[in-house]
């Protein structure tokens, strides 16, 4: 994949969580590099870690998707 797909793809991905409908997949970051796309951040349960997993993964353009989030047991862990 060539550098200017992962600067397009990246952003798409970035996107895709930002719009989300569940308030916490859009705390979520995205980073591009040597054809991953890596996830992190905090959510509050696993299935809307594998949510963001799926946001991403429908964007990814052929990369590599690493799912890095943590999820934590208690929600005020995510209050700003």
């Amino acid at each position: 994949m060539s550098h200017s797909q992962t600067n397009q793809t990246q952003p798409r991905a970035s996107s895709a969580l930002a719009t989300s409908p569940i308030r916490n997949l859009r705390r979520l970051k995205v980073e591009a590099r040597d054809n991953q796309l890596r996830i992190h951040g905090l959510v509050t349960s696993y299935y809307h870690k594998q949510m963001a997993q799926e946001a991403v993964l429908a964007v990814a353009d052929g990369m590599q998707v690493v799912n890095t989030i943590a999820v934590v047991n208690r929600p005020g862990e995510l209050d700003d």
